[in-house]
């Protein structure tokens, strides 16, 4: 695909301040979004993922947050823009789904106060087209009675209502990224598949660029057309959404596709990787998984491997047994040419 990417981040690195000096929670990934494109951020909880999110955005705490590398929305560098142009780019053009649908809404205020707000704010029209706007964006992402919603409160919305409307308010002002951090989370698996399938119709109505967070290889396989897999910061993997479950090729990803129950395979107990994400800069040496590991040896616990292309087209993994394999092919084939 050879286009600019809509948002390309480079070496993006963001710790944060503490008493216990300067904690990593991003350490140098790389990663590009194509127009139109829907790309997961998969991992577990402390991989960095909402980290990586917030930086994007600019949201990110000055007082003990600190951002490094580039962030680049249509070729502009969002790291050296004023607050003013983010607030432009913000809501507007890179819009967000927060986690927590029931906490993301003030519950002071109406949903029709909270929608028209950054329609306000970003597109000059007046009050009844922006009232108009409103109900709109509320019918487009399924919501019933529209007219009469506006006017209500979120406790009066179930859980799949709210997170509805938290689509709508992202989508108001047709963003051509939308950032959607465990969108699905806290509810039912009906309503799940209500909202991936709103998400994916919505990226094939207007053609947004969609950047998947989440922890859950059933909603990427559902939705995404590439997948990133980050631990501890780092991308481990990165390839197409296919190549991801067909041929996985580190560990970590491996033990996450086996995380997910199958119905038709009748097994006692699920499986589970063992161990715990370790915490942002405790590890300072070695690959970050190689304590969760069955593959590790010698060289994992003292080197941190690089992310490098595989065999596959766009295809990347950071994995001393990816490179062990590398070279015994080419062992194979020298042996054979000669």
């Amino acid at each position: 695909m050879n286009q600019q990417p809509v948002l390309d981040v480079k070496d993006l690195r963001t710790s944060f301040l503490t008493d216990s000096g300067e904690i990593p929670a991003v350490d140098g990934i790389d990663f590009y979004i194509n127009e139109g494109e829907v790309v997961g951020i998969v991992g577990e909880s402390g991989s960095g993922k909402s980290v990586t999110s917030l930086s994007i955005m600019g949201l990110v705490p000055k007082q003990n947050g600190k951002i490094q590398g580039e962030i680049l929305y249509k070729g502009e560098n969002l790291r050296n823009a004023s607050e003013k142009r983010m607030c432009q780019i913000r809501g507007n053009e890179i819009a967000m789904i927060f986690q927590e649908p029931m906490t993301s809404l003030n519950p002071l205020f109406t949903i029709g106060q909270q929608l028209t707000e950054a329609i306000k704010l970003h597109q000059k029209i007046g009050k009844r087209m922006i009232k108009h706007r409103a109900i709109q964006m509320l019918k487009l992402v399924g919501l019933p009675r529209a007219e009469e919603l506006i006017n209500e409160y979120p406790h009066q919305l179930s859980g799949g209502m709210r997170q509805r409307v938290m689509i709508a308010m992202a989508m108001a002002c047709d963003p051509k990224v939308l950032i959607a951090d465990e969108p699905t989370t806290a509810l039912d698996v009906t309503i799940q598949a209500q909202i991936l399938h709103l998400m994916k119709d919505l990226n094939k109505k207007t053609n947004t660029s969609i950047m998947l967070i989440t922890h859950d290889l059933g909603v990427v396989a559902e939705v995404c057309d590439r997948v990133v897999v980050m631990y501890a910061g780092k991308i481990v993997e990165e390839a197409d959404v296919n190549t991801i479950f067909k041929n996985p090729k580190h560990p970590y990803t491996v033990g996450l596709i086996k995380s997910v129950p199958d119905v038709r395979d009748k097994k006692e107990r699920l499986y589970s990787i063992p161990g715990n994400v370790p915490k942002p800069g405790s590890i300072k040496q070695g690959c970050r998984f190689a304590a969760r590991c069955e593959h590790a040896f010698d060289r994992c616990q003292v080197e941190d491997p690089e992310l490098v292309s595989t065999e596959g087209r766009g295809h990347k993994v950071r994995c001393f047994l990816h490179l062990e394999e590398e070279g015994s092919t080419n062992d194979r084939s020298a042996i054979a040419s000669s």
